[in-house]
């Protein structure tokens, strides 16, 4: 969770460092790929998994890149991300009641409802008012996330490096063709990376993607859903105390507040039947 936590302050890291958004996204999952071809058996697999596998590469690997380095460009604050991105929770099980037909107890409701208003109340907060677009930004992100995690219930037979070395695969490439369009001047920013921009790529593409959201996927093979995902409420703690480290944000009341009320709502949802 330290991990997960830690992409949101690194990746302002890498984008103060000058390397723009999209094409930091692209270059992660450039990393994941590469690290994990060597340990892949290429196959094409049956025609069952492969849209879910498409859809998750695009959920996965574009969307949630895009929107959360393009949201870390647009905030000058980090903590309102790091806790909007615990949507992505209530945004997936109400996902999985509509595609997978998951039923939703009144308690999940009543939860759901509240980290929902967790996230309002938090932008309410004066200091949100200039951070609007990275704000919407990031619930953009938290619903690619969520809708990842109901494909992934897809592929749930398919090797997890497999998979990811798959969604580094077409997401490096469509993100890359999406900065060259966008962005521009690519083969210019890539020349110019200092290297702290190429420690904060790394970080995102091995420690964050490999070792933490890889670390989660093989969890699942082993212990039911319930039980590994109460932890991923501690990652906001983590990038909340990093955010404060590196760059000296101090959350105020209404945004420690808002935040309780969202990662309470998160855990004790994913601990309700």
């Amino acid at each position: 969770m330290f991990l997960l936590g830690s992409a949101y302050p690194t990746g302002k890291l890498g984008i103060n460092a000058s390397v723009p958004p999209i094409l930091f996204g692209a270059m992660r999952m450039g990393i994941v790929f590469l690290c994990l071809f060597p340990f892949c058996k290429i196959y094409i697999p049956k025609k069952k998994y492969l849209l879910p596998l498409i859809a998750f590469s695009l959920c996965m690997g574009v969307g949630v890149n895009l929107f959360l380095y393009l949201s870390v460009e647009a905030s000058s604050i980090i903590s309102p991300l790091v806790i909007g991105a615990q949507l992505s929770i209530p945004l997936a099980i109400i996902l999985s009641s509509i595609f997978i037909g998951e039923t939703i107890s009144y308690k999940k409701w009543i939860l759901i409802i509240t980290s929902f208003l967790g996230i309002v109340f938090i932008g309410f907060d004066p200091k949100i008012a200039d951070e609007i677009l990275g704000f919407l930004l990031i619930c953009g992100m938290a619903l690619f996330y969520a809708s990842a995690q109901v494909f992934s219930r897809y592929l749930k037979e398919l090797d997890v490096k497999f998979t990811s070395a798959s969604m580094g695969f077409f997401a490096f490439f469509i993100l890359l063709i999406a900065s060259i369009f966008f962005e521009g001047n690519t083969v210019s920013h890539l020349k110019n990376l200092n290297l702290e921009a190429w420690f904060m790529v790394l970080h995102a593409g091995i420690l964050c993607s490999l070792f933490g959201h890889m670390s989660m996927f093989y969890l699942y093979k082993f212990y039911p859903v319930g039980q590994v995902l109460p932890f991923y409420a501690l990652f906001p703690v983590f990038g909340m105390l990093l955010s404060f480290l590196i760059f000296g944000e101090i959350p105020t009341l209404i945004m420690v507040t808002g935040g309780i009320i969202v990662i309470s709502s998160v855990f004790f949802l994913q601990k309700v039947r």
